[in-house]
């Protein structure tokens, strides 16, 4: 019999925000991103957000540039250092769902990955820290001496998700049609197309339209919202967004 996989998305799903927003306040801290990159550039996006009059992707896509741009010609060991320092301040700032999840999962003897569009080193240490199998996330390429090139390897978009899970799959012969997947952006739409089980969580409009307009994914979908204490088991039918 093949195995079960449950798939998880990182940032939004698992950790309650961007894991790249903390990675981002610890090089500000030691001065390796210049503080006019956060006043000039992100933190117009990020007022933006935060008073829901603009697109939480395109924050955290400002600060991936950003942090591209900042780390080439680091040495690798810098940026272990501080994915480390992040996951083990931060790692259990989780949602409560999703923490049980895995628990649940984990007493099925599913395999556990996350497919993460955060840096791959801070995705590896929060794989250790929650018990996962595997894990995906954004590569930010090396040379020969361990030196960021400047070039990434991208894992945010649905296409670098479904190709992972893909490969997630063929390595541990994973059924996709028994299945989870965990996520709340237009990213992980691919892990709910390829899997039987798919969990939105806390999603996105952008996420909700896709989920909506797709017969599919829209029958077999399960929407979960959590705010403060409080768990809300919905159904695509009884969604109504607002127009802002």
């Amino acid at each position: 019999m093949k195995n079960i996989g449950a798939f998880f998305d990182i940032d939004g799903t698992l950790y309650r925000e961007g894991l790249i927003a903390e990675m981002f306040k610890k090089l500000l801290k030691y001065e390796i991103i210049p503080a006019e990159k956060w006043y000039n550039e992100v933190k117009p996006e990020y007022v933006k957000w935060d008073k829901r009059q603009g697109n939480y992707d395109n924050y955290l896509l400002k600060m991936a540039s950003i942090y591209t741009e900042t780390i080439k010609g680091l040495h690798e060991s810098q940026i272990k250092f501080i994915a480390a320092k992040v996951v083990e301040q931060k790692g259990d700032r989780v949602y409560t769902y999703t923490r049980e999840r895995i628990k649940w999962h984990k007493s099925m003897g599913h395999i556990l990955l996350t497919v993460s569009g955060s840096p791959q080193e801070l995705v590896k240490e929060m794989a250790v820290k929650h018990g996962f199998t595997d894990y995906k996330g954004a590569v930010y390429t090396l040379d020969k001496e361990k030196i960021y090139t400047g070039k990434v390897l991208p894992m945010w978009d649905s296409f670098s998700k479904e190709q992972a899970i893909n490969e997630l799959c063929e390595k541990y012969d994973i059924d996709l049609n028994k299945s989870y997947s965990y996520g709340d952006t237009s990213g992980d739409f691919s892990m709910f197309k390829l899997t039987a089980n798919p969990i939105c969580i806390n999603p996105t409009r952008e996420l909700i339209e896709k989920v909506v307009a797709d017969e599919e994914v829209k029958n077999k979908i399960k929407i979960v919202v959590e705010r403060k204490d409080v768990i809300y088991d919905m159904k695509v039918s009884s969604l109504q967004t607002i127009e802002l």
